[in-house]
């Protein structure tokens, strides 16, 4: 299995609850060996998350390395003070040096208008970073009782709801039954391959939010299909008809690719696909069969930057059918199935 350390992106328009998500988060006994990067901007910082909650009296050692902090319940927290990048190869140093204690995740929270796709670029587009780091999953927090008007006045808003593996839906005891409907109705126009929980106060199992994406570190055991999540119930077949964007111009598709295909054609032809459509590709993420690879690869994209596949050893399937999902935002289906599949 993959040993890079499972990162969390949690993002989610203002005010929809990512800190008080968080804090519930810091508290649970299974989140112990978890390191936490917090943007200082605006009351999301250290702080903030003290200041709510209980955590403030157990600190068992303030500010161990530079502007990070202990928990008694194991995790590990720091601010953002610098780019991401640099935070990220910081804190695998320390680990490394034994300043800081030992972890095996990392969740990034995000100020509240943050663009998802230039964070998992910061992920997955340096080699360093990318050698010591994997995307888990990209957690989504909505408001359920203002989520419809942010998705329809912040294009920030709509671009984490479409990117996300996990959506959930905060304040839903201040929600009215017909409003949460809506609002999930309309999520799942926009990604219907999203998981989706309904929280209140924050409360919400962990295992919902972390390693819940390629690999089940539990268990020592890979799962591409949770990964996938297909907006589909199954493959596309050959010739099927596009579907209609949702009227925000979002679409979400998979395209299943012919067989044998092999991996030494197909990443060049991901990477024109990529640098010809960029503008328009949120999220791109696949499981090919390829015959001149020992075991399937997990191929991941935003926008212009396909990065370095994830070896699936001693993992298989009945039937080794490779596809791919395509989030984009501004074209159409066809233009980009037709593109995809040229190669």
């Amino acid at each position: 299995m993959d040993q890079r350390i499972p990162v969390t992106l949690l993002t989610g328009f203002l005010g929809s609850g990512k800190t008080t998500l968080l804090n519930h988060l810091l508290h649970h006994s299974g989140m112990r060996d978890t390191a936490v990067i917090i943007n200082e901007l605006g009351d999301t910082g250290l702080d903030h998350i003290f200041s709510q909650s209980n955590l403030a009296q157990s600190i068992e050692s303030e500010h161990i390395a530079d502007n990070t902090v202990l928990l008694s319940s194991g995790c590990l927290c720091c601010t953002l003070k610098n780019e991401l990048a640099d935070t990220l190869r910081d804190l695998f140093f320390k680990r490394a040096l034994g300043a800081i204690p030992q972890f095996n995740r990392l969740i990034i929270e995000t100020t509240g208008l943050a663009d998802p796709g230039p964070i998992l670029a910061n992920l997955m587009n340096e080699p360093v970073i990318e050698s010591v780091y994997r995307l888990d999953a990209v957690v989504v927090t909505l408001d359920s009782v203002y989520g419809l008007q942010q998705l329809a006045e912040n294009p920030e808003a709509l671009k984490q709801a479409a990117v996300a593996d996990v959506l959930v839906l905060s304040k839903t005891d201040l929600a009215d039954a017909q409003c949460i409907a809506a609002l999930e109705e309309k999520l799942t126009a926009i990604n219907p391959g999203a998981s989706l929980h309904r929280i209140s106060h924050g409360q919400l199992d962990p295992k919902f939010v972390v390693d819940v994406g390629l690999f089940d570190a539990s268990r020592q055991q890979v799962h591409p299909q949770r990964w996938l999540r297909s907006p589909s119930q199954g493959p596309s077949s050959k010739g099927s008809l596009p579907q209609k964007a949702n009227h925000d111009g979002i679409i979400s598709f998979t395209v299943t690719l012919p067989s044998p295909i092999h991996w030494s054609q197909l990443k060049p032809h991901l990477l024109k696909f990529c640098q010809r459509y960029g503008k328009y590709l949120l999220r791109l993420k696949g499981i090919v069969h390829a015959a001149d690879q020992a075991s399937p690869l997990a191929i991941h994209a935003v926008h212009f930057t396909p990065y370095p596949p994830t070896l699936l050893e001693g993992w298989t399937e009945p039937e080794k059918t490779s596809r791919v999902v395509i989030i984009a935002k501004g074209i159409d289906e066809l233009s980009l199935r037709k593109a995809f599949m040229t190669f």
